[in-house]
């Protein structure tokens, strides 16, 4: 199963690069590699050009601090999509996630560690409820958590009546935000811990291994006996409840709640994980990929907001991107369906060449053994006796 997985991807094998020249060489590690060049251009160019500002802690600060969450919400919409499903509410649930972290504690009195379990329990819910109707009512991931995030939003606009929910919580439940580990934004070291989590489950674990098989082949992943239903489920549950992790870090960053805040972060979440399928392993959904897509984003807008761009140049570059992001996915995914076909076809006629071969042999022998070899003897027909 493993190999299986691992042979889809795009990323050359050490064997390959060895047996490559300097040429071929480059033009394998390009496609895996390149977009942390570009990530590194980026922060060079912005550098000379904004020397005073762009490199310096202070801006790391604020880059670190802006994008931590939209960053775990890339990580939420990744999971899934490993599957090869997608997840919309991380866009929506964040929205009633952190409005709901603050109204627990101020309105509901309730401990600030007991509302951040309820509301990591909700997210957990939410995504189950997202792969029951995926896995169990078929319906398309898409328009499924389409509808179950409006739902969402809906519920933050009444539970809110549209207005800020204001209040004050323990210091100890601003401090899941506003603490500084070696003088940077502790959220930073959140986003490092649940990337090295899951890519230890992704690539190390069996679990993985079945998220990759059900997201290439669910039918043959089915067929090799993986409770595809089951996974895919489990899959949504983790995005869910990365998703109210998110909604936790807003709320003790923000420390208030409004239905306005949030929807933002969709977009940008999307495109980080779309771009991560084009990085690091090309063709695969993957995480370090999704932190690389992650930091093109941060990158440029931070340049870009620093130059004094007009207000609609950043979703302009978050649209943008995606669109790139996703044409650059569709090509990755042709190409490793090409070279799948390809390789499927050679091992075919390998095959063929070897049942041919092994067949004149079987003949030459029996031939050999009856006195002769079939091609020595005239073969006798009835206009030949007449």
């Amino acid at each position: 199963m493993a190999s299986s997985i691992k042979s889809t991807a795009l990323e050359p094998t050490r064997a390959e690069l060895a047996r490559a020249g300097a040429w071929e060489r480059l033009r394998r590690l390009v496609p895996v590699y390149g977009l942390m060049v570009l990530a590194a251009a980026l922060a060079l160019l912005f550098t000379i050009l904004l020397p005073d500002t762009f490199p310096t802690l202070l801006n790391l600060r604020s880059i670190i601090s802006d994008k931590a969450i939209i960053a775990t919400l890339s990580l939420a919409v990744m999971i899934p999509m490993v599957t090869g499903k997608i997840d919309l509410t991380v866009g929506y649930g964040i929205v009633l996630w952190h409005i709901l972290a603050i109204s627990l504690q101020t309105r509901f009195g309730f401990a600030w560690p007991v509302a951040v379990a309820c509301v990591l329990l909700l997210g957990a819910g939410v995504g189950f409820l997202n792969g029951l109707l995926v896995e169990v009512a078929q319906i398309d991931s898409f328009i499924a958590t389409l509808g179950m995030g409006t739902v969402l939003y809906a519920i933050a606009m009444w539970h809110s009546q549209g207005r800020q929910i204001v209040g004050v919580a323990p210091d100890g439940f601003y401090a899941i935000n506003g603490t500084d580990l070696f003088k940077l934004p502790i959220t930073g070291f959140y986003v490092l811990a649940l990337a090295v989590a899951l890519w230890i489950v992704l690539e190390y674990l069996p679990l993985g291994r079945y998220f990759y098989a059900i997201g290439a082949n669910p039918k043959a992943a089915s067929l090799n006996g993986i409770p595809v239903r089951r996974y895919t489920i489990v899959a949504f549950v983790a995005s869910g409840l990365l998703t109210a992790f998110a909604g936790v870090l807003l709320a003790s960053k923000l420390r208030i709640g409004q239905a306005s805040v949030g929807l933002e972060y969709l977009l940008p979440a999307l495109v980080g994980a779309f771009l991560g399928s084009t990085t690091i392993k090309p063709g695969r959904v993957n995480v370090w990929g999704t932190l690389v897509g992650v930091t093109i984003l941060a990158i440029g807008i931070s340049g870009i907001q620093q130059f004094g761009a007009s207000f609609f140049v950043e979703p302009l570059f978050n649209g943008a991107t995606l669109l790139v992001a996703i044409g650059i996915a569709g090509y990755a995914q042709r190409r490793r369906g090409a070279g799948s076909s390809r390789t499927t076809a050679a091992d075919e006629r390998t095959e063929n060449r070897t049942d041919y071969r092994t067949d004149n042999r079987t003949d030459n022998r029996t031939a050999a053994r009856s006195g002769g070899s079939s091609a020595s003897k005239p073969t006798t027909t009835q206009g030949d006796k007449t």
